[in-house]
């Protein structure tokens, strides 16, 4: 069972910063497309940024010039760098890993934001 183990959410004003990191296996973090997903509670799981193993990136529109996905290649760990937080960015924060059809999540870490 492959796992993903984030860390890094808490609770923060608006206008404020957090990080999110994700540790993987090292073949995973070398081969997959790196992921983070959010999700409120009584809404599906949405795609916030993703990351190609040739660092390409994509970020959801609400999170752009904010959010910032980044590979720690020392540690095999995906970080996610978040600045000007929102209140409608509170939501569990789920780090993701696929490669043609195999998928694997991580347990969650919840991201606050406070008015």
């Amino acid at each position: 069972q492959v796992k993903l183990v984030e860390s890094g959410g808490g609770l923060v004003q608006a206008g404020g910063s957090l990080s999110l990191t994700c540790a993987s296996p090292g073949e995973i973090f070398a081969t997959y497309t790196m992921a983070w997903f959010r999700q409120i509670p009584g809404k599906q799981r949405e795609l916030v940024a993703t990351i190609q193993p040739n660092e390409t990136t994509y970020y959801h529109d609400s999170v752009k010039g904010r959010f910032t996905i980044v590979k720690n290649y020392l540690k095999a760990r995906i970080h996610l760098y978040m600045n000007h937080l929102k209140p409608e960015d509170t939501a569990v924060y789920y780090c993701n890993a696929e490669l043609g059809g195999q998928i694997h999540w991580g347990q969650g870490t919840q991201v606050a934001v406070a008015l």
